[in-house]
């Protein structure tokens, strides 16, 4: 994985002391809570409901064993013994006192990790797939372009102030486990007729209030342009995005008003005077990165079936085909621990788990470790002969629940107990839910269905593409739940549609039930829930979630309420 060099190291030492002196002037009253405010949220610091939250660049979900280690210290000494992983592959504290955070800053960057560009108006961390570098259907491993744009985004001069949020994605596997298409910008790897390696460019995707799938504006981008194509796209979106309405300033909106056609115009023309400029990418430069993210000394060993001499134990087979992915050298395995036990709000990991998953890192896969944007955690580099003694061992601290990709594989913020922006809590919902569906026969009869949890209408829990959405929204004071379904993210992204009014917390698991007696009901053979909304639309699954009331004191559903 990438090490700092000593530009990384100076600017994140300098930043630091900067920001140091900062606290200590709001700490004195010098600085007021006003001109704090940017100050703090460029080092990653939210004030939310009880506490400040500080949220943590993970650079394309890739961490150390020893990155692990340092979060579970930081849950330890400065939180309340867990963090929570996020859909930015990210990790956030959430009960962080201001006195603390120069020092956490400073512990962080003892294992080259900072907050830096984790809030605020610029181009966010750049996410790409969990499984890069050693995904079975992969082009070219991404993670070496995805930290160039790391390198080049860092305090870039001209978009460190941008009209909104800026996101990047980035995917080199033919099936997209990046979710590009609903990224500011989403690059997928491709091969041209000539067998050259580029990227083709989505941009304007977004969730929020107005969630759209991103447009592909080029098919086919060189790679060694990919630094100044972006920067074009950028300065085009810096230039005429909105600043008088932060509900209308994403790229997206700039691209919805002038149309693909002409938003992409303006990029080529942008583009014209960039080429050939020095933030072309050199073969030297791009070998001087790849070079960081060479193959480990994989041995060279036959594939196996784990199976073998565990025929007979059901929950071996049950979490080996949830949780164990297939590894394009011969013998090893992608382990996804699961996040999601239920009882535990969905991504959240103790200091005592961190520490643990760091120890399994060094043990079974290099010393590496990768966030998903599905807040669950990867162990890429695990050998099939030792898949039976790893999962002996994380049951025992809850990271065997076999159900990566069904129902209870919840995704979901931290809502209303935390978030200072939620309508309504996320946790108890993700809670209640899987609580009502805590049998695994029935999740696996099931299969294969996204189920996402947002707080508010940002969409931090991508909503927008669940399978099932659910949304909190404001009632007159009260929490309610927005219910979608027919989303889903991937290849075949695609935007959910609300079935109808709202309904209340203690409605919620009944609502999911209802959905899912109609799926049963209604599926063709290998049909995923996804595909059977599609195929029939909302209309059959509306009826029967409305058709008789879900029995709650002095309520009934859908009454005096908004779709």
């Amino acid at each position: 994985m990438y090490q700092y060099d000593q530009y990384d190291h100076l600017i994140v030492r300098e930043r630091i002391a900067q920001y140091r002196d900062q606290v200590q002037r709001r700490l004195s009253g010098e600085l007021t809570e006003e001109e704090f405010l940017p100050l703090r949220l460029q080092n990653g610091l939210y004030m939310q409901r009880h506490a400040y939250m500080l949220r943590i660049a993970v650079p394309y979900g890739l961490l150390s064993s020893a990155q692990m280690r340092m979060f579970a210290h930081i849950a330890r000494k400065y939180d309340r013994g867990y963090g929570h992983f996020t859909t930015r592959q990210n990790i956030q504290f959430n009960w962080i006192e201001l006195e603390h955070t120069p020092d956490i800053l400073a512990d962080l960057a003892s294992v080259e990790m900072h907050a830096i560009q984790t809030s605020g108006n610029c181009i966010r961390n750049v996410t790409s797939d969990e499984l890069a570098g050693v995904a079975a259907d992969e082009i070219i491993d991404p993670r070496p372009y995805a930290e160039v744009l790391r390198q080049w985004s860092t305090f870039h001069p001209e978009f460190i102030a941008l009209p909104r949020k800026f996101k990047v994605a980035i995917n080199g596997a033919l099936e997209d486990r990046a979710a590009i298409a609903i990224h500011d910008i989403g690059l997928t790897v491709v091969k041209n007729e000539a067998g050259e390696i580029g990227f083709k460019v989505m941009v304007g995707g977004g969730m929020g209030r107005t969630p759209i799938i991103g447009t592909t504006i080029r098919e086919f981008l060189p790679r060694e342009h990919l630094l100044t194509y972006t920067e074009a796209i950028m300065r085009v979106y810096n230039q005429y995005g909105r600043r008088d309405n932060k509900y209308k300033a994403r790229i997206k909106i700039l691209l919805k008003a002038i149309g693909a056609e002409e938003f992409t115009r303006q990029v080529e023309e942008e583009w014209t005077d960039l080429k050939g400029t020095e933030e072309t990418l050199t073969l030297e430069e791009m070998e001087r990165v790849i070079a960081y993210f060479q193959p480990h000394p994989y041995e060279a060993l036959p594939a196996i079936d784990p199976r073998a001499g565990h025929e007979d134990n059901k929950a071996f087979a049950n979490w080996l085909n949830r949780n164990v992915k297939a590894h394009k050298q011969p013998g090893y395995a992608a382990v996804i621990l699961s996040l999601k036990k239920t009882g535990v709000p969905p991504g959240d990991a103790t200091a005592e788990q961190m520490d643990f998953m760091a120890d399994l890192a060094d043990r079974y896969s290099f010393g590496e470790l990768r966030v998903t944007h599905e807040q669950n955690i990867v162990l890429a580099d695990v050998k099939q002969a030792q898949l039976f003694d790893l999962w002996q061992e994380i049951k025992a601290h809850g990271l065997a629940t076999p159900n990566i990709g069904l129902l209870t594989d919840i995704i979901c913020c931290p809502g209303g107990d935390f978030c200072s922006l939620a309508n309504a809590k996320s946790i108890p919902i993700s809670a209640a839910i899987a609580e009502r569906f805590d049998h695994l026969d029935f999740l696996h009869d099931i299969g294969d269905i996204e189920l996402n949890i947002s707080g508010c209408i940002n969409a931090c829990g991508h909503h927008h593409v669940g399978n099932i959405g659910v949304l909190g929204v404001d009632k007159d004071g009260s929490e309610w739940y927005q219910v979608s379904i027919g989303g889903a993210q991937g290849n075949a992204t695609a935007i959910g549609k609300i079935i109808g009014p709202s309904f209340s917390a203690h409605q919620m698991p009944e609502v999911i039930d209802r959905l899912l007696q109609v799926y049963l009901r209604e599926r063709t053979p290998d049909e995923k829930f996804v595909d059977t909304v599609q195929r029939l639309g909302i209309a059959p699954f509306k009826e029967h979630v409305y058709a008789t009331p879900i029995n709650e004191p002095g309520r009934l559903v859908g009454e005096d309420e908004y779709a």
